[in-house]
């Protein structure tokens, strides 16, 4: 039987606010089976974006354990958890933040070069990538020059760059209207399961949630 790729076990996390503790995290459990796409539901305010920031490793301050594909990564130093991120996760925001002086294929290359892929071999995985989404015809568009769901397709496209374990993504159709929205989605689902991937995605769109694997809903602080 396979083992989780991600396992989070009792995890917490407050804020001082005006001399007043504010808990946002109670104690979460999770676990995500390789290849499965989980939707992370609940509503603005709840807590998505802070579950989603210590499953990526993104900042400290979380009590409790998270392992990402077996390793123990809350117990990391920086340069370990750095090493997990560019191994094992991609990240897709509700706002695409693609690099602005550099065309769709080129931001798309650019996290393979830095993971250590030559060149010609990022690129063309980028215009794969973006051919599969739909953006063949746009790869040496810069952002400015791209719609909004083409620009957060792009950005899909750059989470999954690298065949990472598992893709976080934050709201990342929130910022388009309807139609793109499931246009978007539609894709990103198709993407990421035929890459293998598995992906925790946080919304607030109980329809869109009912197109993923699983659906756990964050209320109160905790998973039910």
């Amino acid at each position: 039987m396979s083992k989780p790729i991600v396992a989070l076990r009792d995890l917490k996390r407050s804020f001082e606010q005006g001399g007043t503790r504010i808990d946002v995290l109670r104690g979460v459990n999770l676990d995500i089976m390789p290849g499965e796409i989980v939707a992370l539901l609940g509503p603005s305010g709840s807590g998505k974006s802070t579950m989603l920031q210590a499953v990526g490793l993104l900042e400290g301050g979380f009590e409790g354990s998270i392992h990402i594909a077996g390793q123990a990564a809350e117990s990391l130093p920086s340069d370990g958890r750095t090493r997990v991120r560019r191994e094992h996760l991609g990240f897709v925001y509700q706002f695409h933040h693609l690099l602005p002086d550099f065309n769709a294929t080129e931001n798309v290359v650019m996290p393979q070069m830095v993971a250590g892929t030559s060149e010609d071999e990022a690129k063309a995985r980028a215009e794969s990538l973006l051919s599969n989404l739909g953006l063949g015809h746009r790869l040496t568009h810069r952002p400015s020059q791209l719609s909004g769901g083409e620009q957060q397709r792009v950005a899909v496209a750059r989470a999954l760059a690298n065949q990472p374990t598992l893709v976080l993504a934050d709201e990342p159709t929130g910022n388009l209207d309807e139609a793109t929205s499931n246009t978007v989605l539609g894709q990103f689902l198709e993407l990421v399961r035929g890459e293998g991937s598995a992906a925790l995605v946080a919304t607030h769109n109980e329809r869109l949630a009912a197109r993923m694997d699983r659906v756990v809903r964050l209320h109160d602080g905790v998973l039910t």
